[in-house]
């Protein structure tokens, strides 16, 4: 019976934790908004330098979404080990 018990409560804190660590994914997704959107008043302020700032945009994004992917990674680690 105890046995039992310790499995359920290793599953469900396995579920648990990997549902706080996908939290992450949120904070990315408002990190990329946040760039983009100082992207565009940035080119409203300035439009010669819209290829200039258009490559720091990209480099904004590429590290958001890494932050995100490394987010999904460890839940998937908490989930499947």
């Amino acid at each position: 019976m105890r046995s039992i018990f310790f499995l359920t409560l290793t599953s469900s804190s396995k579920l648990i934790g990997a549902g706080l660590a996908t939290i992450g994914v949120t904070g990315a997704g408002a990190g990329i908004g946040i760039v983009f959107c100082g992207l565009i008043l940035a080119i409203a302020r300035n439009p010669s330098k819209e290829d200039k700032l258009f490559q720091f945009a990209l480099l904004g994004f590429a590290l958001c979404e890494a932050m995100g992917l490394l987010a999904i990674m460890m839940a998937f680690l908490i989930l499947y080990s």
